[in-house]
């Protein structure tokens, strides 16, 4: 794989290697489930103790503030694995990239549960976008990618690329704004 696709998926692992990955080590349960306001979302046990994701549709605006834990499961799950379940899994025909059926049935309630997830569903998506050859790169998403059939594989890869470096810098201050709690 030569080009744009190496250079892509290059960024990625050279972020989530060196500064992403890295700077999350050490969390603690604590931390994971810190939360910074009133009101944030997280994740949690329902009441059949199934860990859960907060999430209201429409979002309220302005939209809630997250925890750690929620901004880890959001990255594992929105940018990983139903990306890696609609588009490199055995899935059915009709199920688009938004089909619920695509997200993980069980989610992390712990620091070490949270890490173990969002590594797990990197990789994956790590090595089926690394396997690809520039064809596949450059083919068009279909109708796995609902409203974005038309769009490449190599424009996945670029907004899942952003979404995670977004989110993952958020991950940082969230970490940053603990420890400064911490120290007053």
């Amino acid at each position: 794989m030569a080009g744009c696709g190496e250079l892509l998926i290059g960024q990625l692992e050279f972020y989530w290697d060196m500064h992403l990955w890295p700077r999350l080590q050490g969390l603690t349960d604590d931390e994971y489930l810190w939360e910074p306001a009133p009101g944030a979302w997280s994740v949690r046990a329902d009441a059949s103790g199934r860990i859960v994701q907060d999430e209201f549709l429409p979002p309220p605006e302005p939209p809630p503030v997250t925890t750690i834990a929620w901004r880890m499961v959001h990255i594992g799950v929105g940018c990983f694995a139903i990306r890696v379940n609609t588009f490199f899994a055995d899935n059915p025909d009709d199920a688009d990239m938004f089909d619920p059926r695509h997200v993980p049935a069980e989610l992390p309630g712990t620091a070490a549960e949270g890490l173990d997830f969002l590594q797990s569903w990197y990789e994956r998506w790590h090595q089926a976008i690394r396997a690809l050859d520039k064809d596949e790169l450059w083919s068009p998403l279909g109708t796995r990618g609902s409203y974005f059939a038309d769009d490449s594989m190599l424009g996945l890869i670029t907004h899942i690329n952003r979404e995670v470096m977004h989110h993952g810098g958020e991950l940082g201050v969230l970490r940053d704004l603990y420890r400064a709690r911490q120290l007053s």
